[in-house]
């Protein structure tokens, strides 16, 4: 069992909450885990969604009796019964009423019509584990198996993650028909693995899958809508040089990108390694901003000439990483051209190098675990 960060009695005190999150991240067992599992109403039962499916109006009923012993309800996979909202917002309103709606999927929710109550719940994502939720944390492991709690503790990731991409195609693409060519879709998703902390090329998906660009840019929304990846928007800021305005496209596990893309060992010196070392500190930082609720934009820098910062944070922290053992001058050319647009005020290089250091023009070199005890204890 892990100790999750994401505290949902502390958010839902202040309002009614969506907790969202792709499959197998774990938002059940954070919830049984801070909760009574009788505040839990579970639609993947039959016994449950097959009753309210025919008069959500029961409901009502059934939240009465939680609240005579629980403060708060908890509807899970709220995508499986989107009419519910309607009864969940007349209970916000009138009975005043705390919810948590777990879901695996907004986009069922809005090819509903639903509004997502209208600003009456905050929403929150739960994502794989990260750093400090696991004792003991194996670098290699993470880099290559990813952080989804049933495939990080098993003794057969690579099964894991087998029955997690097929599982997954299956039940939350196929069941909830988000599209209708589900062999179309798989060799997209297959296809998309490669671009992977990438810029987005629509041109090249569509020719190497053999699906219209149109068609691409739809399945790019039902992974965004799912939580199975994001895109990196490119920082527009810099004044001096001209930036790109494509963006970067990231699975939202490492584990999931290395399997889709046939990759069953890293070795410390490939650009695989290099590419897993980035992905991993992204999610890092984007986790940490989701669960500090910091209202901050996380975005890239790459100019036309090449040169490129993989992440800035709002307009005051740059960072680039480097999967290397010995950070030098080279290392940090790109941070001194973006450095020059005198825009940013701190400036870190994250990588394998051990000696944690400061340059003469400020710029950090730390360690990755330097980096990420500062980020999860003080912030950047």
């Amino acid at each position: 069992m892990y100790n999750r960060i994401l505290n949902m009695r502390d958010l839902v005190n202040k309002k009614s909450m969506f907790l969202f999150g792709p499959r197998s991240t774990g938002k059940t067992t954070l919830l049984q885990k801070q909760f009574s599992n009788n505040a839990i109403i579970n639609l993947l039962k039959s016994s449950v969604y097959l009753p309210l499916a025919s008069s959500p109006s029961m409901l009502s009923d059934l939240v009465r009796e939680i609240r005579k012993d629980h403060e708060t309800v908890i509807i899970d996979e709220i995508q499986k019964l989107p009419s519910l909202l309607d009864e969940v917002h007349h209970l916000i309103e009138n009975d005043h009423v705390k919810f948590i709606l777990t879901g695996s999927s907004a986009r069922k929710l809005k090819r509903s019509g639903v509004n997502l109550l209208g600003g009456r719940a905050w929403q929150c994502l739960l994502h794989p584990l990260v750093y400090p939720e696991i004792d003991d944390f194996d670098l290699n492991r993470y880099l290559l198996y990813g952080g989804l709690p049933q495939v990080y503790s098993s003794s057969y990731p690579q099964e894991e993650l087998d029955a997690y991409i097929h599982t997954y195609l299956k039940e939350e693409i196929q069941e909830e028909a988000l599209v209708q060519q589900l062999v179309k879709f798989s060799r997209f998703f297959n296809t998309v693995s490669s671009t992977n902390t990438e810029q987005v090329n629509y041109s090249n998906i569509s020719r190497d899958s053999g699906i219209p660009i149109s068609t691409v840019r739809s399945y790019f929304s039902i992974l965004e809508d799912t939580f199975t990846g994001f895109l990196l928007e490119p920082w527009q800021g810099s004044k001096k040089r001209k930036a790109v305005t494509t963006a970067k496209w990231y699975l939202f596990d490492v584990g999931v990108a290395n399997y889709l893309r046939g990759i069953t060992a890293l070795s410390s010196q490939s650009s695989d390694f290099g590419k897993a070392f980035e992905h991993f500190i992204a999610m890092e930082i984007r986790a940490n901003l989701s669960y500090q609720r910091k209202k901050e934009g996380m975005y890239f820098w790459r100019t036309h000439q090449g040169k490129e910062v993989d992440f800035i944070i709002g307009d005051h922290t740059a960072i680039e990483v480097k999967a290397s053992f010995s950070i030098n001058d080279k290392h940090l050319k790109s941070l001194r051209l973006l450095k020059d647009e005198g825009i940013c005020t701190k400036y870190y290089v994250v990588s394998l190098d051990p000696n944690n250091r400061t340059t003469q023009d400020d710029i950090q070199i730390v360690h990755w675990e330097t980096f990420l005890s500062r980020l999860w204890n003080t912030g950047l």
